[in-house]
């Protein structure tokens, strides 16, 4: 029995967002790891946590040990000196690693980057509850759609153009403003591009300040032209995209801040996005990997009946907008490994973490890990395989989570060509 290779029992939250009973990936995962989890079938399961956030800490699988207690123990065999060093941490993982499971929409939010979270936790501990940054990956395990970052700003100038109940609750001169002076193919840095930036946080501003009322009386009509007159809307997913969100928070101010202001992504299985810090983002629907800095951070705006804090979430962002393409991270192969099967990394251009993940569609192997020099979690995701590494062969079952520690060569040995699994690694710089 390997002290180095071990399985964990992981938690899982239940958010009003998540996907019902069975029909959650988390609530399968969950149960099939833990055979004494009888799965509710009218409640939501919504986020598998996998990691040593305090929040919902991972245990030794069978023990009553959490994981931050064993990697306390013996920091530099778990972490390594270098990761130590660089998170100045001996019992946390750097990274947070989940599965989300999303039937109804997430608010619409962003996290602030370190600097910020500093601060926020300082002013407002009870709302911001740690203070570090939060960028985050998430990558598509079936058919997903999200809001992902601002639109191109002509786009944004047209449906203010086309769409009079945004126009309204943006004001005239604010809307005339925006679609005179917003310019497009600008270059980064230049006085065109702080101009912009300026102008959608102006927008953007006018819509969340609005109040209660000034969104009401402009949601209604917004949400009867997408009903009545679909085609008076100059991007044709946004009267069906209304409609079916404004069936879930009616007249809510993220008809306007995300349906018409919000890039709407949808991603393909094994496609992945980087959502960096400061970017405002919602998640609609779908099953994803999703790995983030240690951090439960959120700054809400729309979409949720949770605490929002309009002041601070326009006066955070950055103003980038770029189209869905410019956001997509590009998996490439894999180069620490070996044989069977095909293993792909995701590296997002942050220093927390990465992510592998390998199939086995071909053909039933082994495929071979070279050691990474910090510590990593793994969760097979379909299938039936092992993992193998230290002396230890576990058996690897959809829902089933792994903790390596750093240096280790491990396998991953597929009973059948459905086996996938997903690593999280955390790696000095």
């Amino acid at each position: 029995m390997s002290d180095k290779v071990f399985r964990l029992n992981v938690g899982y939250q239940q958010y009003a967002w998540g996907k019902i009973g069975s029909n959650s990936s988390v609530a399968r995962f969950a149960a099939h790891s833990d055979p004494s989890l009888k799965i509710n079938e009218n409640e939501p399961y919504a986020e598998l946590w996998m990691g040593t956030h305090p929040k919902v800490p991972s245990y030794k699988y069978g023990t009553k040990e959490t994981l931050n207690q064993i990697i306390s123990n013996d920091p530099v065999k778990m972490l390594g000196k270098d990761i130590i060093n660089q998170y100045q941490s001996k019992d946390e993982i750097p990274f947070l690693f989940k599965v989300l499971s999303i039937e109804k929409v997430l608010s619409i939010q962003a996290h602030p980057d370190k600097k910020l979270a500093k601060i926020l936790r300082a002013q407002d501990p009870e709302n911001y509850p740690d203070d570090n940054h939060k960028p985050e990956m998430a990558i598509a395990v079936t058919d997903f759609e999200g809001f992902c970052g601002f639109k191109p700003l002509r786009e944004i100038a047209t449906t203010l153009e086309n769409v009079p109940e945004f126009r309204t609750l943006v004001g005239e001169e604010c809307s005339k403003e925006f679609i005179q002076f917003a310019k497009a193919n600008v270059t980064l840095g230049s006085e065109d591009d702080k101009l912009n930036r300026k102008l959608l946080q102006k927008v953007f501003s006018k819509v969340m300040n609005a109040s209660d009322e000034t969104i009401m009386s402009a949601a209604k009509p917004l949400v009867e032209r997408a009903e009545k007159s679909p085609k008076d809307f100059p991007f044709e997913d946004l009267p069906e995209l209304i409609l079916r969100l404004h069936a879930q928070f009616p007249n809510d101010v993220g008809l306007f801040c995300g349906c018409l202001m919000l890039n709407h992504c949808h991603l393909k299985s094994g496609e992945a996005i980087f959502l960096k810090a400061k970017d405002p983002h919602a998640y609609i629907n779908g099953d994803i990997i999703e790995c983030m800095a240690a951090s439960d951070n959120v700054v809400r705006a729309g979409f949720t009946p949770k605490f929002k804090d309009v002041k601070n979430l326009v006066e955070m962002l950055t103003y980038d907008a770029d189209s869905v393409d410019d956001q997509k991270m590009k998996p490439v192969a894999y180069t620490k490994s070996s044989g069977d099967g095909v293993s792909l990394l995701y590296n997002p251009p942050i220093d927390e973490f990465s992510i592998v993940s390998t199939t086995f569609e071909d053909k039933v192997g082994t495929r071979k890990f070279s050691g990474v020099d910090g510590p990593s979690i793994i969760i097979t995701t379909k299938g039936n395989g092992y993992i193998i590494g230290d002396g230890a062969k576990i058996k690897a079952e959809p829902g089933f989570v792994f903790f390596v520690a750093p240096n280790i060569e491990v396998e991953l040995q597929a009973e059948d060509t459905s086996f996938v699994t997903y690593r999280a690694i955390a790696e000095p710089k």
